[in-house]
């Protein structure tokens, strides 16, 4: 098994440290890490250093020693990027927590015309947080040295500016009648920004639709199936990964 991650504000590189707060707490409470035990060390940025327990100390402190170098994750290609509307409930944690651990680089929350769900004032910052915060610790727990960016919510213009600067952007549709082209086939870049949409549980209006597609993005589909808004985006994103030799 994988050594645990666990992340610090900046990566030691001294041969000795000590892991404490709420890192230290979840490491000695809850995974219970005992001496000689491996753990990684990380900033969540792609710096990384690996460490051996030396001692647990109390509740929330974790001495770590034989840390030695500190490495570069480097940056993946071509770059993955989802841009998901906000679903309702809960389902927008468990969109980003899937992505994220089946590797997405990015997470843009699109708050689309259809989205049942509005994020303004202090409840659109706190929603935010979450997701955030489930990106962090869905790093984590997949053992991901550099975790997706989660940006703040874009309009549907702002998601347009985005999809005219990527090498490839689609927009997922899930109907088959419409003229839209096999996610599976359709040609690739092998390096640069891919960009992808996923709509809301009301899909995608057509103004945005025609919006998206005067910005050069390509309406495509997964399969015959049709996926929430929640996993549809970690489908299309497992498909990529695996077309472009990242998961090779």
């Amino acid at each position: 098994m994988t050594a645990p991650v666990f992340v610090v504000e900046q990566v030691p590189s001294g041969p000795r440290f000590v892991l404490d707060g709420s890192e230290g707490r979840h490491a000695v409470s809850v995974k219970r890490l005992h001496t000689g035990e491996d753990v990684v060390l990380t900033d969540g940025h792609g710096r990384w250093v690996e460490g051996v327990v030396e001692a647990a100390e109390g509740k929330d402190r974790l001495v770590l020693t034989g840390l030695g170098t500190v490495h570069e994750e480097p940056r993946p290609a071509p770059r993955i990027t989802v841009v998901q509307a906000l679903p309702k409930g809960d389902r927008g944690e468990v969109a980003v927590e899937t992505l994220t651990e089946t590797g997405v680089d990015a997470i843009v929350p699109w708050q689309a015309s259809r989205c049942i769900t509005q994020w303004k004032g202090d409840r659109g910052l706190k929603s935010l947080a979450k997701w955030r915060n489930t990106a962090r610790e869905a790093g984590k727990q997949s053992r991901r040295v550099l975790f997706p960016e989660v940006t703040d919510a874009m309009t549907t213009k702002q998601v347009v500016a985005l999809l005219a600067a990527a090498d490839f952007a689609a927009v997922l549709h899930e109907e088959r009648d419409c003229d839209s082209e096999p996610l599976a086939t359709v040609g690739l870049p092998v390096g640069g920004e891919i960009m992808l949409v996923v709509g809301p549980e009301g899909g995608v209006s057509p103004d945005e639709l025609a919006a998206f597609a005067e910005a050069g993005a390509r309406t495509c589909r997964l399969g015959r199936s049709v996926l929430r808004t929640s996993t549809a985006g970690t489908a299309a994103t497992a498909l990529l990964l695996g077309r472009t030799g990242r998961w090779a």
